[in-house]
């Protein structure tokens, strides 16, 4: 992802004692009741801990990806996050614990996580959650077959749908297929039934 003037900090080196710091971090998560998608990341990176926005890093696909599926009018930064309720979206995490990498989390947290995520969905009572990574969701939930798309699953009246991780380590997918995919949920949620 390139970085629009304002969008994000410049990524810089992290001492070990600013990266411990940011490890006790939590973001806030930017929800509201009846939404019509939720999507759920795995959990902030530190880039986001630091910035105190979701998909923050520079690297992460997910502003992109968000507006070229035509889920809104335009590409938001980070830093606007708080205007997706008003497009009746919102991101929360399975972990609220900041790492450098995904993989530091452990399968009690992932699993944890999945509790705490079930809950929250139940009270929000979103149309549609959205877990952005199969791995993640086959973790808290799981769910080992779980493939990218709808699952038949459900969470209440709330459906699940698995989206590709928009982490630009993700290579598998590029900006265009993520769109796509998304653009088949930003379909079933504005086009469909509630």
């Amino acid at each position: 992802m390139r970085r629009n003037s304002g969008e994000t900090a410049p990524e810089r080196s992290m001492s070990g004692e600013e990266m411990e710091e940011l490890r006790s971090r939590t973001v806030p998560d930017v929800v509201a009741e009846g939404l019509r998608v939720l999507f759920c990341g795995i959990n902030p990176g530190l880039t986001t801990a630091r910035l105190g926005h979701h998909f923050a890093h520079p690297g992460n696909r997910f502003w992109p990806v968000l507006h070229a599926s035509g889920f809104t009018p335009r590409r938001l930064k980070p830093s606007e996050q708080h205007e997706l309720p008003a497009y009746g979206l919102g991101i929360t995490n399975i972990s609220p614990r900041p790492t450098a990498r995904a993989d530091e989390l452990t399968a009690e947290e992932y699993r944890e996580g999945g509790r705490v995520l079930i809950e929250k969905v139940a009270r929000l009572r979103p149309a549609w959650l959205a877990v952005v990574g199969v791995t993640a969701y086959r973790a808290a939930f799981g769910d080992r077959k779980a493939r990218i798309g709808p699952q038949e699953a459900a969470i209440g009246d709330t459906r699940v749908w698995v989206l590709p991780n928009p982490s630009g380590l993700n290579a598998h997918w590029t900006l265009e297929t993520m769109a796509e995919e998304y653009g088949r949920l930003r379909a079933a949620a504005f086009d469909g039934p509630r």
